[in-house]
């Protein structure tokens, strides 16, 4: 192991409460008070001197002028309830870390550790970005519309993300588009209200919205070329207050998620086209917004394999580097991937031997805390490796 490895065990205890302490009391969107407060609390303490950037962005940075590298960690949780049974399990109903992003910041604040115990070596400076709102794809875009790429200007970025699917240990890559587009949309479907025992004088929107679900599903199975990724997800559905009322308005909203912008534009088109249909054909109208926008994630091959090289000078033999195939998950790390050369890396997270949950956005998933000291590692070496090599 080299020295950076070594130290990322050595403070090993120090993250895993630092991920406890944050998975805790789990905070959604860009409003994330208590979650700022501690990440700014500890970076405080190791004697950084963080800033506010956007609602409930953190920044930092640690070095000696140069060029920059931007190291990311995402800190929102997700609206839901926690049954993993752990003990530090979410203490609020209706919120949680299932997506691992509470590691993500636990990572970085080692990182950040070790970098600052480096300061005097660094060739170049490190800038630390924790962000909110990823889940909803809006804390990339406020943090870069609130300068995170400037003063000092980014040279290079790096990201990360837990995977309970993949083996502890493993470092996946994938050159080029990482993971797939996302395009959310809201469809508001209105009909007319009236008694259950009445149906034939109003029209009902949640029968109109079933019947879009099932006429979005069609694009893929009979539009779209089957070699061509691409998938439609309704995840909220909404309608009605009681068994009796026929409801005024169903509410919708999903997600379009491809690696190709002709696809995806295809997709969009035909969604409205689609929903817009459907609803007049059972005497209601369709109104489709999209509400956000994330272009594919995209990895530097060139960076890449600097990259990589920075892995294998740990000098761990635990740690195993693995191509991967594209996902078609989505992260707004990708908004930051098309304006300054990437790299994004999944860290293997599940437990050897073990049938427990591994599915993310899972109320029981589980990820093993052995992989915040690896973490830690990679961010901190993959920056460190880069800059002395483009000084």
């Amino acid at each position: 192991m080299n020295e950076i490895r070594k130290r990322s065990l050595e403070i090993y205890p120090q993250i895993v409460a630092d991920r406890r302490e944050l998975h805790k009391s789990p905070e959604l969107g860009l409003d994330l008070p208590a979650t700022t407060a501690y990440i700014t609390k500890r970076l405080t303490e190791m004697g950084y001197t963080p800033k506010p950037c956007g609602p409930s962005g953190v920044m930092a940075t640690v070095g000696t002028g140069g060029k920059t590298v931007l190291l990311r960690a995402d800190a929102d949780a997700l609206p839901m309830n926690e049954e993993s049974g752990l003990p530090f399990s979410s203490k609020y109903p209706g919120r949680a870390h299932t997506c691992g992003h509470d590691l993500h910041a636990a990572m970085l604040l080692g990182a950040a550790q070790i970098l600052k115990e480096q300061e005097s070596t660094l060739k170049g400076t490190v800038k630390l970005m924790f962000q909110p709102g990823e889940e909803i794809f809006a804390g990339a875009k406020s943090m870069i519309e609130h300068g995170i790429l400037e003063s000092p200007k980014v040279d290079i970025a790096f990201g990360a993300h837990v995977f309970a699917l993949f083996p502890l240990g493993t470092v996946g890559y994938c050159p080029g588009d990482m993971m797939a587009s996302v395009n959310g949309f809201r469809i508001t479907v209105t009909g007319t209200g009236c008694h259950g025992a009445q149906s034939y004088v109003g029209v009902d929107p949640i029968n109109i919205a079933l019947h879009i679900h099932l006429a979005l599903q069609e694009l893929i199975s009979r539009e779209i070329d089957s070699a061509a990724p691409a998938l439609i997800t309704v995840g909220q559905l909404h309608a009605g207050s009681a068994a009796n009322i026929i409801p005024e308005t169903a509410f919708m909203e999903g997600t379009i998620r491809t690696f190709s912008s002709s696809v995806q534009d295809f997709l969009i088109k035909r969604l409205k086209e689609v929903a817009e249909s459907v609803a007049r054909t059972y005497r209601g109208t369709a109104k489709v917004e999209m509400i956000y926008d994330v272009p594919t994630n995209y990895t530097d091959k060139t960076l890449m394999l600097e990259m990589l090289d920075a892995v294998k000078l740990l000098h761990d033999e635990q740690i195993i580097l693995s191509e991967i195939s594209p996902l078609q998950g989505s992260e707004d790390f990708a908004l930051i991937s098309h304006k300054v050369p990437s790299v994004f890396f999944g860290l293997g997270a599940d437990f050897p031997g073990q049938n427990t949950v591994k599915a993310p956005h899972n109320p029981k998933v589980v990820f093993n805390e052995e992989v915040l000291s690896i973490g830690a590692a990679v961010y901190a070496n993959c920056a460190i490796h880069w800059l002395e090599n483009n000084q």
